[in-house]
């Protein structure tokens, strides 16, 4: 069992931005930082109690070697030193485990996680090879590449779901129905002026690629595109004949940032914007699944943080998901017993997209802030990530207000 505890309302995401869109010429870290630093003031949270920071990102930025202090002296809080994580979509999981292992061993009193990618424009490598054909070395596309090779697997991340399709039997009409579900809910989240979504979601500032101009700022998700039964039902697979994926049945590439706080018990109530709600960080889960099969690794994760947690999936009232695919859903369903129905109330990663490290925190704070309007609850999230990996974590939210 986990004893870490976020302070209701101590974390925030960005608006997603689609690919090539308002934030491709920022640099995800700087970017995070301002935005991380005004969330906090805007919360009035005590920073100075801050003693670890948690940096998750996974395309590389300029001035990225110094990672987390560089976003910490940015904020302003710039005594405050920690790690950074790169676990592809797990990363803000796994910094959430981290954070709580600190707590728990007692070398840490609060900590903060900033979670920041840029799918957009994403480095390009050069590996020196003294010895290489010629002398020259290896050039890496660093996001491009590596989603369309594994250099384990030799495959790429689409491969990886339809291997999942096939191992289940899953058609692109089922996947269709899973798409447009999730479009659905992702309108809840927009109902009444975008009610659900101010309750976490914070402005991003946008300049010149100096971080001197302001220009404004992006208040909500870019990127999101209508979907229509009818429209889907025009998409062919994009593995050809033999494929069942469409263009679809999968997320796309964003940009974005992502952050929250994870503390004591004690510290969590003082700090909270409502005392009367707590919310508890129970357990967490891994898995690694069968090389080529990345969509099919949550669900014995969410098992396993399900164990941990000493709960059953029948208990379980609400269900996010980091999901590149709808097969990721289908297949959690499967394992889960969840209806996948009733999976990613008010919007998951196969709408609002896909910037990564960001991706599974902002999934978490949606979990979180359902939770709180239904009057608390047992909460799961769960998500796959490259190498075929899946992570899950387990959450409780209490309301007393209710009692």
């Amino acid at each position: 069992m986990s004893s870490s505890y976020i302070p209701y309302g101590a974390y925030w995401s960005t608006p997603f931005a689609k690919w090539q869109g308002s934030l491709a010429h920022l640099n995800a870290l700087h970017l995070a930082a301002l935005c991380g630093r005004s969330a906090l003031e805007a919360r009035r949270f005590p920073v100075e109690a801050i003693d670890l920071g948690i940096l998750g990102v996974t395309n590389p930025q300029l001035g990225g070697f110094y990672g987390l202090p560089w976003v910490t002296g940015l904020m302003g809080i710039d005594r405050v030193a920690g790690p950074t994580i790169q676990q592809a979509c797990a990363t803000s999981v796994r910094a959430m485990q981290l954070a709580s292992h600190e707590i728990a061993a007692g070398s840490s009193r609060c900590a903060l996680l900033v979670m920041a990618d840029r799918q957009s424009n994403g480095p390009v490598i050069y590996y020196p090879d003294p010895k290489g054909t010629g002398g020259y070395g290896h050039t890496e596309r660093w996001v491009t590449d590596n989603m369309g090779h594994d250099p384990y697997f030799k495959g790429s991340m689409l491969q990886t779901g339809e291997n999942v399709a096939r191992r289940y039997g899953f058609t692109t009409a089922q996947q269709h129905a899973v798409k447009l579900r999730r479009h659905e809910q992702y309108q809840q989240a927009l109902a009444d002026d975008r009610a659900f979504q101010k309750r976490y979601m914070v402005d991003v500032p946008l300049y010149d690629s100096r971080f001197r101009k302001a220009s404004g700022a992006l208040a909500t998700d870019e990127g999101v595109f209508p979907t229509t039964a009818e429209g889907l039902a025009k998409l062919k697979p994009v593995a050809g004949e033999h494929g069942t994926i469409t263009f679809g049945g999968q997320t796309h590439p964003a940009d974005g940032n992502a952050g929250a706080i994870l503390t004591t018990r004690e510290f969590a109530r003082e700090v909270s914007l409502d005392p009367g709600i707590e919310i508890e960080v129970l357990s967490f889960g891994m898995y690694r699944e069968e090389a080529g099969y990345m969509p099919a690794a949550p669900g014995p994760a969410a098992q396993a943080a399900l164990k941990r947690a000493g709960l059953a999936a029948t208990e379980l009232h609400a269900v996010k998901t980091h999901n590149p695919f709808s097969v990721n859903d289908l297949a959690l369903a499967a394992d889960l017993g969840f209806p996948w129905e009733r999976m990613n109330n008010y919007g998951c990663s196969l709408i609002w997209g896909h910037p990564q490290a960001p991706t599974g925190l902002r999934g978490v704070i949606e979990l979180i802030e359902e939770l709180v309007l239904r009057g608390g609850g047992v909460g799961l999230f769960t998500g796959c990530a490259a190498g075929d990996t899946g992570l899950a974590t387990v959450l409780r939210v209490t309301d007393s207000r209710n009692h």
